[in-house]
C-alpha cells in the first residue's frame, strides 16, 4: 500500500513554484498501545462524558472552553474557532535561509520526506536541492496544515528533500534555569584526556539499526506467546533483574576511566589481588608439615610420663 501524502502543494522560491508531495518520515507502528478491557466479559471499556452533580450529558450540550483561571472558562463556538483558522494555502514560501548548524536541535520536532509531484516539477526540484547543498543552508518557511500554521525547515536528503517541523520560540523552555546550580569548575587535564580517549575509542558511524528497543521486543514476544496460548490468564515468567550495585563507596573517577580505556586496573581491585597472592605461601606451609607430623606421634608418649615422675619424687 502506497504511503499517503501528509501535504500536497508547492514550494515557492521567489518567482519559482515547485509542485511537491510531503510524506511522513516516521511511523507509529513500532509503538504498542493498550486498551482498557472489562476482564469478566472481555469487552472494551467505553467512556461516558459526565458532569459532576449532573451525570451523563449529550454531545450537543458540550462546548469548547479555555481555562483562564481555576474553574473559570471562556467558551468558544465552533464557527468562532473556524473563523480564526489560517487559510489553507497550498504554498510553502521559503522566506529565509540559515546555516545548517545554526538551529538548535531543541527546535526540531518531526521529519517528513519531500518529493516532486510529477516529472515536470523534477528539474526545478533538483535545482533547489543542489543549491541548498552547495550553499550548506537550510530553507525556512511556514506551512498551513488543517487550519494551523507550522514553522518548517527544508534541507537536502539524498535525492530528495527533508522537511522538519520546528517548535516556535514559546514552545521551548530555556535551559539556564536547570543548569544554574552547576559550578564553574574546570576538570583536571588528565581526567579530560582519559574521557576524550574513551570517546574516540568508541566513536563509529551512526547506524540506527544497531540499536534495538528491548522493551518493545520483549512486550511483542509476550503478546505473541499469549495470543498463541489462546488463554486470558496472565503468564508469569522469571525475569532477570538488573544487578544492583552493593555498597555505597564512591567509584574513583580516574580509576574507572583508566579501566574503560584499557589502562591500569583500579587500585581498589589491585590491592585484594596482592593480598591473595601473599596468602598463597602460607597455605603451602601446612602441606610441608604433614610428613613431620608422624614423628611427634611416637615422641609424645615419652614426655608425658616425665612430669609424672618428677611429681612423685
Amino acid at each position: 500500500m502506497a504511503a499517503r501524502a501528509y501535504w500536497q502543494g508547492q514550494i515557492r522560491l521567489a518567482l519559482v513554484s515547485i509542485p511537491v508531495e510531503v510524506y511522513p518520515a516516521t511511523k507509529s507502528g513500532a509503538a504498542i498501545s493498550f486498551r482498557q478491557i472489562h476482564e469478566p466479559t472481555g469487552k472494551r471499556i467505553a467512556y461516558e462524558k459526565v458532569v459532576p452533580g449532573v451525570g451523563p450529558v449529550d454531545s450537543d450540550e458540550i462546548a469548547k472552553g479555555y481555562e483562564i483561571s481555576r474553574g473559570n472558562y471562556v467558551l468558544l463556538e465552533d464557527d468562532e474557532i473556524e473563523a480564526v483558522k489560517v487559510e489553507s494555502k497550498r504554498t510553502l514560501e521559503l522566506v529565509q535561509f540559515v546555516n545548517a548548524d545554526e538551529i538548535d536541535p531543541l527546535y526540531f520536532e518531526k521529519p517528513y520526506y519531500v518529493a516532486p509531484q510529477d516529472d515536470l516539477a523534477e528539474e526545478a526540484f533538483v535545482v533547489l536541492r543542489e543549491a541548498l547543498r552547495r550553499a550548506k543552508k537550510i530553507g525556512l518557511g511556514q506551512m498551513s496544515v488543517r487550519g494551523s500554521e507550522k514553522l518548517v525547515a527544508i534541507k537536502p536528503c539524498g535525492k530528495g528533500l527533508l522537511l522538519e517541523t520546528l517548535r516556535y520560540a514559546d514552545e521551548v523552555r530555556k535551559g539556564q534555569g536547570f543548569f544554574s546550580e552547576i559550578g564553574d569548575v574546570n576538570p583536571e587535564p588528565e581526567l579530560l584526556d582519559l574521557a576524550t580517549t574513551l570517546i574516540e575509542k568508541r566513536s563509529a558511524p551512526f547506524d540506527a539499526s544497531e540499536f534495538k528497543n528491548r522493551y518493545i521486543d520483549a512486550l511483542r514476544a509476550l503478546i505473541d506467546k499469549k495470543a498463541k496460548a489462546k488463554t486470558g490468564k496472565k503468564i508469569l515468567e522469571d525475569v532477570g533483574e538488573p544487578a544492583s550495585g552493593k555498597g555505597s563507596n564512591v567509584i574513583d573517577l580516574m580509576a574507572a576511566l583508566k579501566k574503560s580505556v584499557g589502562g591500569v586496573e583500579p587500585a581498589s581491585k589491585a590491592e585484594p589481588a596482592a593480598k591473595g597472592a601473599a596468602k598463597k605461601p602460607a597455605a603451602k606451609k601446612p602441606a610441608a608439615k604433614k610428613p613431620a607430623a608422624k614423628k611427634p606421634s611416637t615422641a609424645k608418649p615419652a614426655p608425658a610420663p616425665a612430669p609424672a615422675k618428677r611429681k612423685r619424687a
